[in-house]
């Protein structure tokens, strides 16, 4: 393993990432959409975000999420 992997796992094992999937809120008034988003847990819910994993939409019936499931699964393992 190079130096500068063993310093990337030893920051990594000291800082933990703060992240939290959850909702970003969009669309028009009382037409609400939300995006499945990572971000920062210390960022506030419309903020600063990191990837967008997929779609909730409320009004649409059966059809209402869409997800990147690998995505996801990624960010879980990862410690979301």
């Amino acid at each position: 393993m190079s130096p500068v992997t063993q310093r990337l796992i030893a920051t990594l094992e000291c800082n933990p990432m703060a992240v939290a999937i959850r909702l970003r809120r969009a669309g028009r008034k009382k037409a609400p959409m939300y995006r499945i988003v990572v971000a920062d847990s210390r960022a506030p819910r419309d903020g600063k975000f990191i990837e967008v994993i997929g779609q909730y939409t409320p009004r649409t019936g059966e059809q209402a999420v869409s997800l990147k499931v690998d995505r996801a699964n990624y960010w879980l393992d990862n410690g979301a």
